[in-house]
């Protein structure tokens, strides 16, 4: 899997789109022919698509806020009329007060924080002036089915209310974000890939479709190693839509998140390397009591090599396999012991402890 990074904070990379529409027959007239400029009369195809997309700026772009923060500044949705905005988690980072401009400009409003939830890159914060804020239409991202086109709207490089087009590419990918400044170090789970392009400063912001309703959050950008770490183009990724109303939801609801919905073992760990600095396994630096894996016997000092069969090098990779199951489950769990005897345990699968 190619590496990851989050987006829209202190440099970081971010998502939102720029790829050629589709299904746009290309007109033909005596003047494309020889040259000239090619127009579309009134009811064709292209015609139709670029007032959709009039259509549905105008509808969702009042409800997309610039974030900035003593770090730097990303984006966020307009929730509800109760003031309460959706945005990444590595947007707010540490912070616990924002300055939040509307599309619309004026004086930057003050904000606070609800509540964060680094484990799933998502986070909600409040606007105390309320006056003229446009929450957004949440779509269902069940639904959504890869060829669609969407619309990415967003702050990139602190350009506010810019709007860019693309197609999903691929769903019900998971991704891991590298911890790092910045960065939570997120797994994001049934992530929808677009080919929108991304840049610093959209993070948070909306990935709609063409009837107007956000169905995901912009949020990691892939990195092509053999580009020098360089953003690959095309391949940008945004939390369900499903997803970020669930947790700000609970947010809102608990003032922070009760139930992640997903699956947990019952164990700190570390990545584990060999003499020449290569991952082999997940290290056990503490079991929780009364979890799955203490039930199973696995202990401190234990060595977590894979999960159904799956390999698991590294945290991370521990992390990607466990967010495609659910808790109750069970799970056959690798272990390799302190005295190098191997052994496969099943585990009957917790939930991950929320903010």
């Amino acid at each position: 899997m190619r590496r990851v990074l989050a987006a829209g904070v202190a440099g970081a990379l971010v998502t939102l789109g720029g790829c050629a529409l589709t299904g746009t027959p290309a007109a033909t007239s005596t003047a494309s022919q020889q040259g000239g400029p090619t127009t579309s009369p009134p009811g064709t195809p292209a015609v139709n698509e670029e007032q959709a997309y009039e259509r549905v700026i105008a509808q969702v772009l009042p409800s997309i806020v610039q974030i900035n923060t003593s770090g730097g500044l990303g984006s966020g949705v307009v929730y509800d009329t109760q003031g309460h905005i959706i945005t990444n988690a590595h947007v707010v980072g540490k912070a616990k007060t924002f300055d939040v401009t509307l599309p619309t400009g004026g004086k930057p409003r003050k904000a606070d924080l609800v509540s964060s939830y680094p484990l799933g890159d998502l986070a909600v914060i409040r606007v105390a002036d309320r006056t003229g804020l446009t929450p957004a239409t949440f779509g269902d991202s069940s639904k959504l089915k890869v060829g669609q086109i969407v619309l990415a709207m967003g702050n990139p490089l602190g350009l506010s209310g810019s709007v860019t087009n693309g197609i999903i590419s691929a769903l019900g990918r998971t991704v891991t974000e590298p911890r790092g400044e910045g960065s939570p170090g997120a797994t994001i789970t049934n992530a929808i890939q677009t080919s929108a392009s991304i840049n610093p400063g959209n993070s948070g912001g909306a990935l709609t479709n063409l009837r107007g309703e956000v169905i995901g959050v912009p949020t990691l950008a892939a990195i092509n190693p053999d580009l020098g770490g360089g953003a690959a183009p095309g391949i940008g990724f945004a939390i369900p839509s499903s997803t970020a109303k669930d947790v700000a939801d609970q947010i809102i609801r608990y003032g922070r998140v009760t139930n992640t919905r997903r699956a947990a073992l019952g164990v700190r760990v570390n990545t584990v390397v060999d003499p020449e600095g290569r991952p082999v396994g997940v290290g056990v630096a503490l079991v929780d009591a009364g979890s799955g894996a203490a039930k199973a016997g696995i202990k401190a000092g234990d060595v977590i090599t894979s999960v159904n069969g799956k390999e698991t090098p590294t945290a991370a990779a521990l992390s990607e396999v466990l967010a495609g199951l659910r808790p109750g489950m069970r799970a056959s769990v690798g272990i390799l012991h302190p005295n190098g005897r191997s052994e496969t345990v099943t585990v009957t699968l917790g939930t991950l402890s929320g903010s």
